[in-house]
């Protein structure tokens, strides 16, 4: 009886010491304090005004709410950067009058991504991501702003994953 009490109170040692090693957001050890998202500029052939100020907004906010690094507007140990670089519409299928029954609208991201502390992490990668909506709907309003969150929501995500949680 004796003994199982000591391996009971070993086993318990050890599950709360690996707890320190995981987050339930998958990043472990973060060798930084502060994070930079510099503005990202709209350089595509179709542009949407305001999409920039959105995205960099989003991609600040996940980074803020999934891990306990600071924002600053300089000097960041972590650096994000970019601009988009594609705003594209195209049909995705047709109606028997030769209409758009569906389109998508696709976004594409240019990041560049810089780790002062771990230069190895350091990478320019392009991120793109899609949302299909009615043919018949125009791309403003309620169809732009949710074609534009779930697009968004997608493209900070895997930049989180391959930045921070190298997923």
């Amino acid at each position: 009886m004796k003994n199982t009490k000591y391996i009971l109170l070993i086993l318990i040692a050890f599950s709360i010491n690996s707890c320190s090693v995981y987050n339930f957001t998958g990043t472990g050890k973060i060798d930084a304090k502060t994070f930079q998202v510099n503005y990202f500029q709209n350089n595509a052939e179709l542009v949407e005004p305001g999409i920039e100020r959105t995205f960099t907004i989003e991609l600040q906010e996940i980074i803020q709410n999934q891990t306990n690094l600071n924002l600053t507007s300089s000097n960041g140990d972590l650096l994000y950067e970019g601009e988009i670089t594609d705003f594209r519409i195209t049909p995705m299928t047709a109606t028997s009058d030769q209409t758009a029954a569906q389109n998508r609208l696709t976004i594409r991201i240019n990041v560049r991504f810089s780790n002062k502390n771990k230069e190895a992490d350091n990478f320019e990668k392009s991120f793109s991501f899609f949302h299909d909506y009615d043919g018949s709907k125009q791309l403003v309003g309620p169809t732009l702003s949710e074609a534009l969150d779930v697009i968004f929501e997608r493209i900070t995500q895997d930049i989180f994953n391959e930045s921070l949680a190298k997923w």
